[in-house]
C-alpha cells in the first residue's frame, strides 16, 4: 500500500496537502484516473472484508466449512423461494466457471441443504427446509451484528443505494475491460 502527502497547494490563502491516492500497486496508477486505483484497493479490501464477514456469519448460523461463494449460492438458490437452473445461478451471479457453481451445488447438496430435481433435460435447485432455516438463522445475525451496528439512517441507506448502482454500472465497464482484453 502506497500512502503519501504529495506537495502542498494554496487554497484561499491557506496551504492544504494534497492526499495521494492510498493504493495496493503504485505502478498501476493513470494520471487520468488515480481514483480507479483508488477504488480497486478499496474494492479489494471491502471485498476480503465481506468474503470473511459472510463465512463468520453462516458459520455462526450453523453451517461451519463454507466458502463464501458456497454461502452465496446457497443464498441465490434460496432467493425467492423457486428452483434455479446451474446456468440461471451462474449468469445472476457473474460466474463464467460453471464448474466452480456446480462444486458449491455439490458440497450445499452434501450437506443437505440443497436438493436437485431434473425434469427432462433441465436439473434444478432449491433449498430445502434445513437449508432455508439455516438462512432465515443467518438473516437474524445479520440484522443483529451487521445492520443494527451500522445504524443507518435515511442519508446513509441512500449513500449506500448510490453506491450499489455505481457498483453495478462499475462491473459492467469491467466486464466489456475484460472482453476487450480476452480478445487482444
Amino acid at each position: 500500500m502506497v500512502k503519501k502527502l504529495t506537495e502542498k497547494k494554496p487554497v484561499a490563502g491557506a496551504t492544504v496537502a494534497k492526499r495521494a491516492p492510498i493504493v495496493s500497486s503504485a505502478h498501476l496508477v493513470s494520471p487520468q484516473s488515480a481514483e480507479m486505483s483508488e477504488f480497486e484497493f478499496g474494492l479489494i479490501v471491502a471485498g476480503n472484508a465481506f468474503h470473511r464477514w459472510i463465512a463468520h456469519c453462516m458459520s455462526a448460523a450453523g453451517l461451519k466449512d463454507l466458502t463464501p461463494l458456497d454461502v452465496l449460492v446457497l443464498h441465490h438458490v434460496t432467493h425467492r423461494a423457486r428452483d434455479k437452473r446451474l446456468s440461471d445461478i451462474c449468469f445472476i451471479m457473474n460466474v463464467e466457471d460453471t464448474h466452480l457453481i456446480n462444486y458449491a451445488l455439490k458440497k450445499l447438496q452434501a450437506l443437505g441443504v440443497v436438493v436437485s430435481h431434473k425434469s427432462g433435460k433441465d436439473v434444478t435447485y432449491a433449498s430445502t427446509e434445513i437449508g432455508r432455516q439455516h438462512v432465515e438463522r443467518y438473516r437474524e445475525i445479520r440484522e443483529s451484528c451487521l445492520i443494527n451496528a451500522l445504524s443507518a439512517d435515511d442519508a446513509l441507506n441512500r449513500d449506500i443505494a448510490d453506491l450499489a448502482r455505481l457498483l453495478r454500472l462499475l462491473s459492467g465497464i469491467y466486464d466489456q475491460a475484460a472482453r476487450s482484453a480476452a480478445s487482444l
